[in-house]
């Protein structure tokens, strides 16, 4: 599925297959995961990414070939492939174990083809390892709604009482892995979403409302899903002095102004930016001992346009994947 065109539907279409260079693995795609960011690079919230393109960023297959100078993969692997697909490794953010910041880095289904098309060719650093016990449906959600929230919650700090801004993908995993942590997770939503709370409350929200109510208690932190940059003088009345606001998404709507009283106290506003590749090793190595449970609903490559629609409408109960190929079961 092509994107040729910002604010216009992909194309499905026929394309070469990539020809991996020395440092890239070929994979054969058996399902790529759907995000909100792709949402923002086809409807153009993120600007000047590379055309024609594959979208995609939550990439599950095999390695169907390798090139000259891989080192760890061998044909037939499992892997997953996430958002940061290339970093330079020279620059001071790299240098310091910060690749998700460099200035040069490269983005899987962004500055460089993704995972919406049988095939793709990524470099052998980007590439995960998964965890045995999922299939490929179940485990290509925690390749960005996972990793993006697992980095954000580390980012809220240990906070017992955590609120949670727009329950999706992301909110539904870090709801779990909060609740596994023993932390206390309140689920804010859309005003009148009602089914998005009670999803919330089925993966362990100790409580689940609207964005216009104020939690029973007051947070320790909280965590900003939706991209509404008015949710975020919401968000810093609803936490304590000395709390945490992180801001997840990648875009975000303008942040209306607000009184310097919602940040004084020591509160903390911060974003997140990318993941580094420890970030997805960890992860992934804590996800079956929890274990996460991923809710997903499956489209096939042809639907892609369909699963965008709908992903952008709020309608995907968890997480949408699109099949490509014929998912392993475990």
């Amino acid at each position: 599925m092509v994107l040729h065109r910002q604010r216009a539907p992909l194309s499905h279409e026929q394309v070469a297959e990539p020809k991996p260079s020395p440092h890239q693995v070929l994979i054969e795609v058996s399902v790529c995961g759907l995000c909100r960011t792709d949402l923002h690079v086809v409807d153009g919230e993120l600007r000047d990414p590379k055309l024609p393109l594959i979208c995609g960023h939550q990439v599950v297959g095999r390695a169907a070939a390798v090139g000259a100078e891989v080192q760890e993969i061998r044909e037939g692997t499992r892997v997953g492939v996430p958002w940061l697909g290339w970093w330079d490794r020279t620059c001071v953010y790299c240098r310091e174990g910060h690749e998700n910041l460099c200035d040069h880095a490269l983005f899987t289904g962004y500055t460089l083809d993704g995972g919406f098309a049988s095939y793709m060719a990524a470099d052998e650093r980007a590439c995960l390892a998964l965890p045995d016990g999922y299939g490929d449906l179940h485990v290509a959600p925690l390749l960005c709604a996972g990793l993006i929230g697992y980095r954000s919650l580390r980012m809220a700090g240990d906070a017992s009482r955590l609120g949670v801004f727009g329950f999706g993908a992301s909110a539904h995993i870090v709801t779990q892995v909060a609740a596994y942590r023993g932390q206390r997770v309140f689920a804010l939503t859309r005003p009148g979403d009602e089914r998005a709370q009670e999803f919330a409350r089925t993966m362990g929200a100790v409580w689940a409302g609207s964005t216009d109510q104020n939690p029973p208690e007051e947070l320790d932190a909280a965590i900003i899903f939706a991209p509404a940059g008015e949710l975020i003088p919401t968000a810093l009345r609803m936490v304590r002095k000395g709390g945490v606001v992180v801001c997840a998404g990648i875009h975000m709507t303008d942040i209306p102004s607000f009184p310097y009283s919602l940040l004084w106290g020591e509160r903390v506003l911060r974003s997140v930016a990318n993941l580094t590749h420890a970030d997805g090793v960890e992860f992934l190595k804590l996800a079956p001992e929890i274990p996460i449970h991923t809710e997903v609903e499956m489209f096939p490559l042809a639907q892609a346009n369909e699963a965008l629609s709908r992903l952008r409408a709020g309608d995907v109960r968890g997480a949408a994947v699109l099949e490509i190929g014929k998912p392993a079961s475990t």
